[in-house]
């Protein structure tokens, strides 16, 4: 069986930096693209960021440009998020997710075949 398990998130203010993990099991990792998403209070979740799995090839959501780096590390099976210059607009549950294909973590009609069970972030002014 798959898991994902996301850790990292916390309190921080405003201008902080956070690094997200997601430590993966139960498949081939570099098999697959892997991606963020977030769901803010009474928000639907969104993209936020993904990466191939060769770590070639990475997309941003137009808000965290600038912001945020996703990575991985195929060795530890671990993909990241680090997110610097943090905003109260950032505050939400962050989900790590997978799949074979990145365009189902990328397109606004797909819908990743593998989540996490997310990890809190807020940010405060």
């Amino acid at each position: 069986q798959v898991q994902l398990t996301e850790s990292g998130g916390g309190l921080v203010q405003a201008g902080e930096s956070l690094r997200l993990s997601c430590a993966a099991s139960g498949l081939t990792f570099s098999g697959y693209a892997m991606g963020w998403f977030r769901q803010g209070p009474g928000k639907e979740r969104i993209f936020v960021a993904a990466i191939s799995g060769n770590g070639v090839i990475t997309y941003y959501t137009d808000s965290v440009k600038g912001r945020f780096t996703i990575s991985r590390d195929n060795a530890k099976n671990m993909a990241y998020l680090m997110m610097n210059s943090l905003k109260p607009e950032d505050t939400a549950v962050y989900y790590c997710a997978a799949d074979p294909d990145l365009a189902d973590i990328t397109s606004r009609s797909g819908i990743p075949r593998y989540w996490g069970q997310g990890t809190q972030v807020s940010v405060s002014s």
